[in-house]
């Protein structure tokens, strides 16, 4: 792999869109490139910055009256022009949809909310992506020794097939600042992630979001979070299995 490509594919490693080959191509590369090593040490360092250090408000009164004012009845606007009426709509569409951003309880202000948007966005990405495991096998014997060489933490790795809920492989993923292991396992059409975390890492016992849930555990001694959109004892059910498991 060229420097030039390396360099290029810095930030897509980072935020995980590669594509599970060329992921690992790209391993293989950073491993023998002290450059790029240093770079991606410099973007980690970067994204940590910012969901540490950055400055975030609350929308003000003023801009609520505006967003009132511009949700107003269309007969307010029955004489604007069609340009100027779509831009109207379109602003307050925009400011409305940061207002609320801002407005919910715990957004942002929440120390566990960017921590559980992590693990969401990394659950919706792998299911949109060619696959969602970066190592297929369902035998443990084969999903933890792939961990052992890449990340210093090698999950505790179990099959429940028989229980129903089949081991597919696991993956690598971001969560913060960290890479962590993730195991993916198929419940009928539906796939659940458990992401196994940081000793350390704190987040509700249970929570849901886009529809999809998250429940907290402990997995062989580490935190571990299961994202899915499984029903509510199906996933009583999986979590009971993995935090029985050794």
């Amino acid at each position: 792999m060229a420097l030039e490509t390396g360099h290029e594919l810095l930030p897509l490693y980072l935020d995980g869109e590669l594509d599970a080959e060329t992921s690992r191509a790209f391993e293989a590369h950073l491993d023998a490139c002290t450059e790029c090593q240093a770079r991606l040490a410099e973007l980690e360092a970067l994204r940590s910055a910012i969901r540490t250090q950055a400055h975030y408000h609350a929308a003000p009164d003023t801009l609520r009256q505006r967003i009132m004012d511009a949700s107003a009845p269309r007969k307010r606007f029955a004489n604007w022009p069609p340009l100027a009426l779509a831009a109207s709509w379109a602003a307050a569409f925009l400011l409305g949809g940061a207002l609320m951003w801002t407005m919910q309880p715990g957004s942002r202000q929440s120390s566990t909310a960017p921590l559980a948007r992590d693990l969401i966005t990394g659950h919706l990405r792998a299911l949109a992506a060619a696959s969602p495991v970066d190592v297929v096998s369902s035998d443990h014997h084969t999903v933890k020794p792939w961990f052992a060489g890449k990340l210093a933490i090698s999950p505790l790795v179990q099959d429940f097939a028989n229980e129903g809920y089949a081991l597919v492989g696991g993956r690598i993923d971001y969560v913060g600042d960290s890479r962590v292991p993730v195991l993916v396992y198929r419940h009928g059409q539906h796939l659940a992630d458990v992401f196994v975390l940081p000793q350390g890492t704190t987040l509700a016992a249970s929570q849901s979001q886009q529809g999809y849930a998250i429940d907290t555990f402990t997995l062989g001694g580490q935190p571990a979070a299961l994202v899915s959109d499984l029903g509510d004892s199906e996933r009583a059910q999986l979590k009971q299995l993995l935090a029985n498991a050794r």
